[in-house]
């Protein structure tokens, strides 16, 4: 396997794989197993599986982990802070209470091993002065479920008492694939421009300073700017959504060319009215549009054990 394979290219290899039908269910059980290569049974539950594969495999999956953590609890601590924060790097240290200085030799280890990889906003924030911190992202979303849910709650999953993980998790599960919807939508945004357009996007991610954050911001070659926003309500998205997105990027003083939408749950008839060039709307089913023409050669090549 590439030493840093794309979330996109993971999702295409797992989809192929696992020969994924429903994308909706492809997208949940991605979050869980994604990154490291095992086949998932669709036909089987998401916590019937993970029952399965990872908790009763709780002490030799562990023992794979620490081998990369050096077992070193300063490590497991910025993981877990970071999987369930905001990935903020600041905010990590403060949560695992360790000093910026061992923050930050622990964040470096972990990305030269391949767990993490350094997330900067798009665009630097409006005031030279304002210290904004960066972000870590996972590289592989199995170790964000890892570090999210096992490692905080090992004490009764090592002895085989399984109650605290699954209260935990039926807390956190609506919402755990959030993350990955959100990544995958840009590169959804990506892929969709660069194919209809000759202005490509060169530049794509987010955008955070100590006020604002915006889901997505990418920046085209002529230097146009794309701002994005994702909504996981159950609820239609509806007009105000565009006008929120809007005042975002005023405040941020980002001058903005065109205006994308994400909404799990479709939009409103006032809001579908609304679409035109400059504001595009993406709906759970366009995220499709990633996995076409999916053959043998997106299924990754991976050398850890599989359980």
């Amino acid at each position: 396997m590439s030493k840093h394979p794309t979330l996109l290219q993971q999702f295409r290899s797992f989809c192929y794989q696992n020969n994924a039908l429903s994308l909706e269910k492809a997208l949940d059980y991605f979050a869980v197993f994604g990154g490291m290569g095992w086949r998932v049974d669709f036909n089987k539950s998401l916590d019937e599986l993970i029952v399965k594969k990872i908790l009763n495999n709780y002490r030799y999956i562990h023992g794979d982990i620490t081998k990369i953590t050096q077992s070193k609890e300063i490590h497991h601590k910025i993981l877990t802070a970071l999987a369930l924060g905001d990935r903020r790097e600041h905010a990590a240290f403060k949560k695992a209470q360790v000093d910026r200085i061992q923050g930050e030799k622990s964040i470096d280890f972990l990305i030269a091993n391949g767990l993490l990889k350094i997330d900067k906003s798009i665009e630097k924030p409006l005031k030279d002065h304002e210290k904004v911190s960066p972000k870590l992202l996972f590289t592989q979303p199995f170790m964000r479920f890892w570090f999210a849910i096992i490692s905080p709650n090992y004490k009764g999953i090592k002895t085989n008492n399984y109650s605290e993980f699954h209260e935990r998790w039926n807390e956190m599960k609506l919402e755990f694939t959030n993350h990955i919807y959100q990544q995958l939508f840009l590169e959804l945004v990506k892929k969709t421009h660069n194919e209809n357009s000759d202005d490509r996007i060169l530049h794509i991610g987010s955008y955070w300073d100590t006020q604002v954050e915006i889901d997505l911001l990418a920046k085209t070659k002529a230097g146009k700017m794309i701002a994005g926003t994702c909504r996981f309500s159950k609820a239609k998205a509806k007009k105000n959504e565009i006008t929120k997105l809007e005042e975002k990027c005023y405040q941020a003083k980002l001058d903005v060319n065109t205006y994308v939408i994400f909404s799990k749950n479709k939009f409103s008839t006032e809001l579908k009215k609304q679409k035109s060039e400059t504001l595009n709307l993406f709906s759970l089913n366009n995220f499709r549009h990633l996995l076409l023409e999916l053959s043998e050669k997106d299924l990754l090549v991976h050398t850890n054990k599989k359980y």
